[in-house]
């Protein structure tokens, strides 16, 4: 199967404007706002993506990815592989377009997830981490049939990741700093692309938790690796078990740093963007917000990419809760 994969490539600037006209009408541009957390912290701005139709940013490339396809495509229907997100975004998107859509996903994602991606016609097939990181890996599942859309690793969902970036330099061109969280890299590979499309000075930096840091291991040692103590947390969204090398290919060029934050301090920005602003944010959401509150990434302007709000509000109230003690 790898060997009729699409060359890895840049993404293109006219590309990603192509994306933005095409998915205008299925996806909400989002407000960048400032947190106001006083003289003692860098100056941070929140682009808030968990407040797309799917409380996610997976939306955008998704449909993206699915305007794309061809008639006869479509007409076998689509697929994904998710935690939750991109199953979510596939599933609307597919929805809006009429086609039929199953998602394997991954069987300890958020009970609000699982039922959402139900809720938006999904077949859904429960299966454990490493069952959906082996069908990532070899882009197929025993008995799922039709058109397979990767939920990072597909040129056109990239693109249509990369449309939040013109938004952010519209809204913030003053800009020094962007954080991402990273899974499987699609989001800061997009955003990079226009980042360094047209602002290159701006830096581009990606947010993993401690439990979870494929990506700053495999920059720090110069190739893709594998992260061996990988443990699962609620940081459900963000840090795989490996750096794909076809995704090391994609943000080598694009990512100027790393940081790598504790699960405690995941918690301490979900609790500060309730506090502060009224935000709800996933675990992965609130990665690059505690990375940009380490100062490692400088006194700003540093936008953070609050990727999604998808997580039951039950464990929500016990993380910020327990961050507070």
């Amino acid at each position: 199967m790898s060997t009729t994969l699409e060359a890895v490539r840049p993404i293109e600037l006219a590309e990603i404007r192509e994306a933005r006209e095409r998915i205008a009408g299925t996806i909400v541009r989002t407000p960048l706002i400032r947190l106001e957390l006083g003289p003692d912290y860098p100056d941070i701005r929140l682009k808030l993506e968990n407040l797309q139709p799917i409380n996610a940013y997976k939306l955008r490339g998704a449909a993206n990815a699915v305007a794309m396809l061809s008639d006869s495509e479509r007409e076998r229907g689509v697929w994904t592989i998710s935690a939750g997100n991109a199953g979510q975004g596939v599933a609307y998107a597919a929805r809006k377009a009429g086609v039929p859509c199953s998602v394997v996903a991954i069987e300890t994602a958020p009970v609000s997830k699982i039922e959402r991606m139900k809720a938006l016609g999904a077949k859904l097939i429960l299966v454990s981490y490493d069952a959906a990181w082996k069908a990532l890996e070899e882009r197929s599942f025993p008995g799922l049939e039709g058109t397979f859309v990767h939920p990072f690793d597909d040129h056109n969902f990239i693109a249509g990741h990369a449309t939040m970036g013109l938004e952010i330099l519209e809204d913030a061109p003053d800009t020094a700093v962007v954080i991402a969280a990273i899974g499987g890299g699609g989001l800061i590979t997009g955003i990079g692309s226009a980042m360094k499309a047209l602002r290159p000075e701006i830096q581009v930096w990606g947010a993993e938790p401690e439990t979870a840091a494929p990506a700053a291991l495999s920059f720090a040692m110069g190739a893709p690796q594998v992260f061996t103590e990988w443990k699962a947390s609620f940081v459900d969204g963000a840090g795989g078990k490996s750096l794909f090398p076809r995704m090391w290919q994609r943000m080598k060029p694009l990512v100027d740093g790393f940081i790598v934050v504790s699960l405690e301090e995941t918690k301490r920005a979900m609790r500060l963007m309730a506090e502060k602003a009224r935000i709800i944010a996933e675990g992965a959401g609130a990665l690059p917000l505690a990375a940009a509150l380490t100062g490692k990434a400088g006194q700003g302007p540093i936008v953070a990419i609050v990727s999604g709000g998808n997580i039951d509000l039950k464990k929500f109230s016990e993380l910020i809760e327990s961050a507070a003690e």
